[in-house]
């Protein structure tokens, strides 16, 4: 197939490219930048602008461009800047797909288990109403702007993705006080946290691509949803180091605003239902085996 994809510089975008080429798919990247690889696009939601003719017989599209959540302390100004990056360009993009000569068969548009709110224990599968709050609200608007493709045919996934593990990303920020065995549970620690290894994640867009069956809303998560207090054992595991230190649920408000409560203290129990019914089988359905791969304990595997 011949894919756009966009955020091909992100944690996920940059292992799906090469995936990609390497199933002799043709990717094209677009980029806010002028061009400067034969397979880079020149693309510029702000301004409403793109190179449209070399888009002309697309098979589908992979849209993974937004903000970072977690790269700083969310105020008022972050948190609009962090709405625009994903509502924008994704109405841009989809608008754009919808007026080409030769309608693409797919468009799957990143989105997040945000989603669902903070639902304690609740198991929440696509079927499960939005929650409240910053991030649930966020996730509608951004899975309401596909619209102008679903219109015109398209057949657009909202691909919700929980805590993508992998060697960088969220991880990566987390290491340092682990390493230095001062990592601990977040606030009470009961909290359901639902995660995914980046090789699912790719895997499972790649599944998306290809099955026509699937559309709408599709949770992108292993099936071993774990409790904040589970999963700071693993990585404590996974590094050989205690986890003993707790972070209490005011000081993380205090460290990092509103995020606090929307992603470190927010409890989501998200199931694939959707990706499992469809045939999907995860490589990494358990937090130990997708922590010792996202750190590189083990070597990885091969399609």
């Amino acid at each position: 197939m011949r894919i756009v994809v966009t955020g091909a510089s992100g944690f996920i975008g940059q292992a799906l490219v090469p995936r990609l080429r390497q199933e002799n798919h043709q990717v094209l990247r677009l980029v806010r930048r002028p061009p400067t690889e034969k397979d880079e696009v020149y693309w510029d939601p702000a301004t409403a602008q793109w190179d449209a003719d070399q888009l002309d017989g697309i098979d589908g599209a992979v849209h993974l461009a937004g903000e970072n959540l977690a790269s700083g302390r969310w105020n008022r100004q972050r948190m609009a800047r962090i709405r625009e990056s994903r509502t924008e360009p994704t109405f841009f993009l989809s608008r754009s797909l919808a007026a080409l000569p030769q309608l693409p068969k797919v468009l799957i548009s990143a989105s997040a288990v945000g989603y669902y709110g903070h639902r304690g224990a609740e198991s929440l599968t696509e079927a499960s109403a939005p929650g409240q709050g910053f991030l649930a609200e966020l996730c509608q608007v951004w899975e309401d702007s596909t619209a102008p493709a679903r219109v015109a045919g398209i057949r657009v996934v909202a691909a919700r993705f929980g805590i993508v593990l992998g060697p960088g990303g969220a991880l990566a920020k987390m290491l340092l006080p682990f390493k230095l065995g001062l990592g601990g549970r977040i606030g009470p620690g009961n909290q359901f946290m639902s995660w995914v290894s980046r090789e699912d994640a790719v895997r499972a867009i790649l599944h998306l691509l290809r099955d026509d069956s699937l559309e709408g809303p599709v949770n992108v998560v292993a099936p071993g949803a774990v409790t904040n207090r589970e999963f700071t054992k693993a990585l404590g595991a996974a590094l050989s180091r205690p986890t003993i230190l707790p972070l209490p649920a005011a000081l993380a408000r205090l460290a990092f605003g509103p995020m606090a409560d929307e992603l470190l203290l927010s409890s989501t129990r998200v199931q694939p239902v959707r990706l499992q019914e469809a045939g999907f089988e995860f490589r990494h359905p358990d937090i130990a085996t997708a922590m010792a791969f996202a750190l590189e304990k083990r070597a990885p595997q091969q399609t």
